[in-house]
């Protein structure tokens, strides 16, 4: 191939031979394939990089999908446990709630209606009401009574 500094060929001239020309143009065939093997290992290095690139690649998403598969893995076996746990506690507040059924039925069963001695209410204010009708004397002898013992 003619490069800035040779001369071009000019068929149209007159005075070339036919030797010239046949030379020519075997140059030009030789230049041809020597463009057309460096065309090829171009481009089969290119193949060559397109290959690397899809195999790191293809072994960059394989590392990716095992490490979310990982991560998968141990969300679910966190989730199972945050179920079991709620499941223990929704169990646990159910027995409360029944106790607390419970309780309030044998209370109502066992005091008698305006009662205010038991859970809930001040159980000296209900003795003492009980023992006086006059709040400070109860008091007084409750103390007396206390100090005797």
């Amino acid at each position: 191939m003619a490069d800035d500094t040779e001369e071009v060929f000019d068929f149209s001239n007159l005075e070339f031979t036919r030797e010239d020309l046949v030379n020519a143009l075997n140059e030009m065939v030789f230049e041809y394939k020597n463009l057309s093997q460096s065309f090829d290992e171009v481009k089969a290095e290119k193949e060559s990089c397109a290959m690397n690139t899809e195999q790191t690649s293809s072994s960059n998403m394989q590392a990716a999908i095992s490490k979310l598969e990982t991560e998968n893995a141990k969300l679910r076996s966190k989730s199972e446990e945050i179920q079991y746990e709620n499941q223990r506690l929704a169990d646990i507040i159910s027995s409360w709630t029944k106790s607390s059924a419970s309780l309030q039925k044998l209370q109502g069963a066992t005091n008698p209606s305006g009662d205010k001695t038991g859970l809930g209410y001040n159980s000296n204010e209900g003795s003492i009401a009980e023992t006086s009708n006059n709040p400070g004397l109860g008091r007084k002898s409750l103390n007396n009574e206390l100090c005797k013992i």
